[in-house]
């Protein structure tokens, strides 16, 4: 095989009976490929599937090494496998041996010493940030959280600069002047360079976040308490200094249930908390009045924390993939799972998420499970929400987007054993149920959606101080108060895409880098974001998405 030939197709395991095509190819090329040869039957798009030999209808298909589909017709040697002639399968998962020994990856020597800087809190955990939180018990208290938003933010120097005024003004101008429709769509709107007009008061403090959301009452009494225990996790985060908390008095999310959750999370809790109810001061300017004066006393003291050396294993990193193609399950996506050992290896946590996008891999991830228990947890949970799924007419094998479908993942099963590579190869230490929190280190599994906003909510609520969010479309999620970075799995989306894309992966794609290299370039960023030297994008552009999961059906 010429090395031309080695980077146009990738066979991902041996065990698998289709090659992933690295590049576009035309019907009729020539593939030489385990001492075959034969010719393309279809065009093959990057990203895309083709068979190595013949597949009868109803006969298996093989990626990285996985059941992945079944033939739904005949498929020709050679020819790509489509949604039209493929369906999702799945093989089954029991209880088995455990499987925990893993090889603990060479470069973690290498971070043995390393430190970031960060903000030591008193329950141990350090933050990566220093945020000051502003969230509402319900929907009801959404206006009023953004009242304190306007009063609070520009005032205090935490405001981000207002884009594309100057664009407007332009338009107005061109339209004042005379000009017609068509050569106003025709017009270059020259860009400003944005200028930040930050003059913080408080210089320890990189924000204040005012979080909105659609809950709290007239839901289930389950999602209102699930609402409780994230916004708990949100309080107790390492990189929130303290919070001010808004109820209106008789919904579904009161405010002692909020306080039994954090005292679930941190029972010494210690930081600064305003918890201010609407029914009981009456007037808004009463509410108001409060609000401002107890916030601003919180801030005086949240300012008084500084950045101070901490050890790698005080990070907690979220595993988040949105916009995925068919690329992520070789490239950025195997990445993350190489720094997830590194920093397991050093004592480190890091979560996977996102239990839809699991479907396929359960028996390799309930045999690496420390105990039998824990596999059980895994096992179940799983078995529970796909049958909530399917109840309502929409299995697990109803989670790819057409986008992903678009870009080669045209089955849930494809989409997941790529998506489970973030996890790398350590043991699962730990099996979470949304909303609780981490508590050990290593690899913990943690139910959500495979919504990526949702999920990146939810990881957030349960500890992650730094979200990777690997995408091969392109997806501008954020968090609120944990910076996510963004790394892309190929190198097209990382040039269309500038704005929004952190790291390129596309390298390995392309053999200019191998995983173990991308993972290093990785873990070197997240200790200078953790570190507050380097600002990822998400941040940069005040991506603050923050959606609970209303326990109903999501995938």
């Amino acid at each position: 095989m010429s090395d031309t030939e080695k980077h146009i197709f990738l066979q991902i395991h041996p065990k698998d009976n289709v090659l992933v095509a690295l590049t576009d190819l035309k019907q009729g090329t020539q593939i030489n490929f385990d001492n075959q040869s034969f010719m393309l039957n279809t065009d093959v798009a990057a990203k895309h599937k083709f068979t190595i030999n013949a597949i009868e209808k109803d006969a298996e298909v093989y990626m990285y090494g996985i059941l992945v589909g079944k033939a739904c017709e005949y498929i020709a040697q050679g020819a790509a496998i489509t949604t039209e002639n493929i369906r999702h399968a799945a093989a089954d998962f029991q209880l088995s041996e455990r499987k925990i020994s893993w090889a603990v990856p060479g470069e973690a020597d290498k971070y043995q010493d390393r430190t970031f800087m960060g903000y030591h809190r008193a329950d141990g955990s350090v933050g990566t940030a220093n945020y000051w939180l502003v969230i509402p018990l319900v929907f009801c208290e959404n206006r009023n959280i953004n009242v304190l938003k306007d009063a609070l933010s520009a005032k205090l120097g935490f405001a981000k600069p207002r884009g594309y005024e100057n664009e407007v003004e332009s338009l107005i101008s061109m339209y004042q002047s005379g000009k017609d429709v068509q050569e106003i769509l025709s017009a270059d709107l020259l860009t400003t360079p944005e200028q930040s007009i930050s003059n913080k008061l408080f210089p320890n403090i990189d924000g204040i976040k005012f979080i909105n959301h659609d809950m709290g009452c007239g839901g289930t009494r389950t999602d209102s308490d699930a609402l409780c225990g994230l916004l708990a996790g949100y309080i107790t985060h390492p990189n929130v200094a303290g919070a001010t908390v808004l109820s209106l008095g008789c919904q579904h999310a009161q405010a002692a249930i909020l306080q039994e959750e954090i005292q679930k999370r941190d029972p010494d809790f210690s930081k600064p908390l305003v918890m201010l109810e609407q029914q009981k001061l009456g007037t808004e300017q009463k509410l108001m009045h409060e609000a401002l004066k107890q916030t601003f006393a919180g801030l005086i003291k949240a300012n008084e924390n500084h950045r101070q050396p901490a050890p790698i294993s005080k990070l907690c990193v979220g595993l988040e993939c949105g916009g995925s193609d068919g690329f992520s399950g070789i490239s950025a996506n195997p990445a993350l799972g190489y720094l997830s050992d590194i920093l397991v290896s050093l004592g480190g946590s890091v979560i996977l998420a996102e239990f839809p996008e699991l479907c396929g891999v359960e028996q390799e991830l309930s045999d690496r499970c420390v105990d039998e228990q824990t596999a059980q947890r895994f096992m179940s949970l799983m078995r529970t929400y796909n049958a909530r799924a399917e109840a309502d007419g929409s299995g697990f094998y109803a989670n790819p987007s057409p986008g992903n479908i678009r870009d080669g993942l045209i089955t849930d099963a494809i989409k997941s054993a790529g998506a489970a590579k973030k996890g790398g190869s350590s043991p699962v230490a730990a099996v979470l149920d949304y909303p609780e929190k981490v508590t050990k280190p290593g690899l913990n599994l943690l139910c959500t959606p495979g919504s990526d906003v949702e999920s990146t909510t939810a990881e957030v609520g349960s500890g992650a101080n730094v979200v990777l969010f690997t995408t091969g479309l392109g997806t501008p999620t954020g968090n609120p108060v944990a910076p996510v970075i963004k790394l892309s799995t190929n190198t097209a989306l990382y040039k269309r895409m500038p704005d929004i894309i952190d790291i390129n992966c596309g390298t390995i794609i392309e053999g200019e880098e191998t995983i173990a290299q991308v993972a290093e370039r990785i873990l070197n960023y997240v200790i200078e974001v953790a570190s507050g030297k380097a600002i990822p994008k998400s941040v940069k552009l005040g991506q603050d998405d923050f959606i609970p999961w209303k326990r109903g059906v999501s995938l």
